[in-house]
């Protein structure tokens, strides 16, 4: 039976015996909710307060005509009300309330409760800017009379507030009311969605303290109840301890937070042409537009562009403009132990909260609604034996996405990770909403001194803005300034006066990034250690600066090779050997207790109850800088010599090479960020050997593509090295992993020198990496690039060019046998394939930019949407070969075999034809703009000329075209 908000007011006052006052002698109502509940708040609930809030109103939402300072500032028990409404009733009528009772009354009290704590989180708000409130709110709250609830509305209203027809008439008249004090109306929608959304967390409280009053009336026990309130005040702590404390954590040792330096960034859209704009502005928008649920908010950046601090900031935004609507969960990727084959088993795993806990079904509920926050994809590592890759695990972010747009789950994710990171995956799901982080221009970094110069305690000492500006600032130092870390770091030495300004000025721009990071490394060395006790800030005075330099260039490598997850046990087995660092570790056992080493750079966590014996870099950026320096040490090493009998002899022998390698490169792929750093500390260098270590590094790769180092029946290095780090958990990785990623990475190695030495005169000729190797007579042929691609995907499909791919740019291929290889995607721009055997290759997506193909064999290759602009393919065999959608701008085609080839939609816009044979070609919609030709290019039966773009008119006259 349906029954009217009026006809349960009425019975209320039957029951409690009063009459509505007469129109003569009537009270504001407004006026009336509050005497009584300031009476409840005085003197406890009683009936007269109870009879005179029935006599001079029609609901408890007649206190929204009073002025709101009134109702948010004096703490009103509105709940307690409502709930002694029940309880009174019950008690006077001796029967129990009908579902619908409750929940008229209920609803109201909980939906005051929760306007008083949305609305008070902002005490700067005039909630009061309009004298003339009363009438349009009353009028409002008249159509409150006419609401009907029957049984299954009512239910409804328990399991879901916010989604409830009670809710849509609440929120009505409480939108009418900010709208009159000037809210704007954007504003007034979303705070009445969270008073809604809020509303349920009192409903559930009022129904626990009815507990008996109610049992016989609505259908979830008490211990329902509780479970749910058990959900609500987990997620409250977690958003307190978790979310609400990450803008305040302070900067590396600083005294000062990240909130009291953060600007908000911008960031362009990857796959629309559009001017930068606020990320935190567009992370609102999609957010709050419900139509675009699919989409997954995917934001890239380079290292150190502000990525993680974003994270920390717009989480604790949601948890305070947004929560309850979305309530944002931050996790760092890095930190996951275990990816499982669905999102979702990922993250019950790894969110500990009571409501995951509690309700198996807790994605399902309808009174949660998560933000996923997940930092750091470029982080992530995965257990060999589960068979996941990063592109998988996109796959299942953005099908788990999809699902909340059209399954019962509602929830978002927001992902970051690396540029760089995306590079080897083939195709990117559609559903991605792609965004990159771009430099900080002038108006940004003026805002961020403003604030970096407020919380220095000598500001005077702090003014790097206006060193930026000057004419003694290197142009270098003004474009990495343009990097949120690297800001940080120059504004830190610049007020320290450790920002050595000459070597910055002899830097290049590639170059100019490492001697920051140097010079900060050194900085940061030097440092006072003030938070220790004294006796133990003694005790590190007795060591130098390089001891400590020693103690993180090992911790480096140690968090490099197990992807973030490093043990002190696993550190101090590294340095076995070195006693001086191993007397620091065990002086810091003996005198910290349970607090962590610090350093700016790092926490080595060494007894700590709290938290595992573990190793912390506070940025990706530190660790991989110092594994650089690490493995820079090593390639010097192993290019050193010393005098025996008048000849000279390597300090390092091969097989102490050899193992070093395996020790150092046997773990998992070099980022592009660290070979970067090698090949710059390595620059440096002056009077660097550059051949001799070439030609050892050449050696080790030989050796590797013959299997000399895992063929051995004895033991071997790759089994040494997995021993070594399965002894400290690291269990993702097999022998042959081991042995892949080792060769691989020295071919990195080999590379970047080649494309160094191909540019100095002086070592062009002693330094050529042919990765095939050269075929060495008539018959051989040069099939040890292939050999060591198939070996590599052997282990998982494609993981050569993930693993490579992206530094395969200036290879010397000459000559090669690649029969059938898979370069799909890889950079190949500037690649010399002059004569090689590229027959049924997959070069699908492929950058062959500039490339050198004369001469090459591309018959049944696939060139589908490769890039070959400026590519020179005269005399190349080309038969059978894909190139749909391919870019052949500027190509050299002159000579070259193009009958039948279906080159539909390619680009070939400056191309040179002359000479080419385009025999029964399909040239249907392909670019021919500026295209040369001359009267040997062979036209016969070529298909769709009619249907080509931009075809010279010269040329339609020739063929009869026009």
């Amino acid at each position: 039976m349906k029954r009217r908000l009026l006809e349960v007011w009425q019975q209320l006052r039957t029951s409690f015996s009063v009459e509505e006052s007469p129109p003569n002698t009537a009270v504001d109502a407004g006026k009336a909710v509050l005497a009584a509940a300031q009476t409840v708040k005085k003197q406890g609930a009683s009936v007269e307060a109870l009879k005179y809030l029935l006599r001079n109103s029609s609901s408890l939402l007649d206190v929204l005509c009073s002025p709101l300072t009134q109702v948010l500032g004096a703490g009103l028990p509105f709940l307690p009300m409502g709930i002694a409404l029940v309880k009174f009733s019950r008690a006077i009528t001796k029967q129990d309330p009908t579902l619908e009772d409750c929940v008229f009354i209920v609803s109201q009290a909980a939906y005051l409760e929760s306007a008083k704590e949305i609305l008070s989180i902002y005490p700067s708000v005039n909630w009061d800017d309009n004298a003339n409130i009363q009438k349009a709110v009353t009028k409002q709250l008249q159509k409150l009379n006419e609401i009907e609830l029957d049984y299954q509305t009512a239910s409804n209203a328990i399991a879901c507030f916010h989604e409830s027809e009670l809710a849509k008439a609440f929120n009505q008249v409480l939108l009418v009311r900010l709208l009159l004090a000037k809210i704007p109306k954007n504003n007034a929608n979303l705070l009445t969605k969270r008073v809604a959304w809020n509303t349920h967390r009192y409903m559930i409280q009022a129904w626990l303290e009815l507990g008996d009053a109610i049992k016989n009336v609505i259908k979830p026990s008490l211990l329902d109840w509780q479970n749910e309130q058990q959900q609500i005040k987990s997620i409250d702590e977690y958003l307190k301890n978790h979310i609400a404390t990450k803008p305040l954590e302070h900067i590396f040792n600083e005294p000062f937070s990240f909130k009291d330096i953060y600007v908000p960034l911008k960031a362009k859209s990857i796959d629309k042409t559009t001017e930068p704009l606020d990320l935190e502005t567009w992370a609102k928008t999609i957010l709050l537009k419900q139509e675009q649920l699919e989409q997954v908010m995917f934001i890239q950046g380079k290292s150190g562009s502000g990525k993680s601090v974003f994270c920390r900031m717009f989480a604790d935004w949601v948890r305070k403009h947004l929560y309850p609507i979305w309530i944002p969960i931050l996790i760092r990727l890095g930190d996951i132990d275990s990816i499982e084959s669905r999102l979702e088993k990922t993250l019950e795993t790894e969110i500990k909260l009571g409501c995951i806990q509690i309700d198996n079904n807790w994605l399902t509920n309808n009174n949660i609604r998560f933000l996923f926050i997940l930092d750091g994809l470029d982080e992530l590592h995965f257990e060999a034996r589960d068979n996941l890759t990063l592109e998988s695990f996109i796959k299942q972010v953005t099908k788990f996405q999809q699902q909340c747009k059209y399954g019962e789950m509602g929830h978002r994710v927001l992902i970051t990770s690396k540029s760089m990171s995306l590079k080897g995956i083939h195709q990117l799901p559609s559903n991605l909403e792609r965004m990159e982080i771009v430099e900080m221009d002038g108006q940004l970094q003026q805002k961020w001194f403003s604030k970096w110069e407020a919380v220095q305690i000598n500001p005077g000492n702090a003014t790097l803005g206006q060193f930026l500006q000057s004419e003694e600032c290197p142009s270098q130092v003004q474009k990495l300034a343009q990097e949120p870390l690297l800001l940080y770091l120059l504004a830190a030495m610049y007020r320290d006066g450790k920002l050595v300004i000459d070597r910055l000025e002899q830097a290049t721009q590639q170059t100019a990034k490492t001697i920051i990071y140097q010079e900060a490394l050194e900085w940061v060395l030097a440092q006072p250690y003030e938070r220790y006790s004294n006796n133990f800030k003694s005790e590190l005075t007795k060591y130098k600066p390089e001891d400590l330099k020693r103690l993180l260039s090992e911790a480096a490598v140690c968090i490099v090779q197990s992807r973030n997850n490093a043990s002190i046990s696993m550190l101090e087995a590294r340095l076995e050997e070195d006693e001086t660092a191993k007397a620091l570790i065990k002086k810091a056992k003996g005198n910290l207790g349970k607090e962590a080493l610090k350093t700016a750079w790092a926490n080595f966590y060494i007894t700590s109850v709290d938290k595992e014996d573990k190793i912390e870099f506070f940025h990706q950026s530190f660790s991989e800088f110092l594994f650089a320096e690490r493995l820079r040490s090593r390639l010097k090493v192993w290019t050193q010599e010393y005098l025996e009998e008048g000849r000279k002899q390597l300090i390092t022998s091969e097989a102490q090479m050899n193992w070093q390698i395996y020790d150092l490169l046997g773990f998992g792929e070099l980022t592009p960020q660290i070979v970067e750093y090698i090949m710059e500390l390595l620059i440096e260098i002056p009077d660097f050997p550059w051949e001799q270590l070439f030609k050892r590094l050449e050696n080790f790769y030989h050796h590797w593509c013959q299997g000399k180092f895992i063929d051995s029946a004895e033991e071997t290095l790759p089994q040494k090295k997995l021993r070594q780090l399965q002894k400290y958990g690291i269990r993702e990785l097999g022998q042959r992993q081991v042995d892949i990623y080792a060769g691989l990475n020295v071919m990195i190695l080999l590379l970047e020198l080649h494309r160094y030495a191909q540019n100095r005169d002086d070592l062009k000729k002693q330094i050529t990496f042919y990765p095939s190797g050269q075929p060495k007579g008539l018959f051989s042929i040069a099939d040890q690039l292939l050999l060591s691609v198939n070996y590599s995907d052997g282990i998982q499909l494609r993981n050569f060019t993930s693993i490579v791919g992206q530094f395969l740019s200036h290879a010397n291929l000459s000559d090669a046998y690649l029969r059938g290889v898979v370069l799909s995607h890889a950079n190949l721009s500037q690649a010399d394939f002059s004569r090689a055997n590229l027959s049924y290759a997959n070069l699908s997506d492929a950058n062959l930019s500039y490339a050198n193909l004369s001469r090459t064999n591309l018959s049944d290759a696939n060139l589908s949407r490769a890039n070959l602009s400026d590519a020179n393919l005269s005399d190349a065999n080309l038969s059978r070969a894909g190139f749909g959608g391919a870019n052949l701008s500027d190509a050299n085609l002159s000579r070259a075999y193009l009958s039948h080839l279906d080159l539909s939609g390619a680009n070939l816009s400056g191309a040179n034809l002359s000479m080419a044979d385009l025999n029964g070609a399909n040239l249907s919609h392909a670019n021919l703009e500026n295209i040369f030709w001359d009267e040997y290019t062979n036209w016969e039966n070529t298909q769709g000329l009619y249907i080509t773009i931009n075809m010279p008119a010269a040329l339609k006259q020739q063929l009869g075209l026009i």
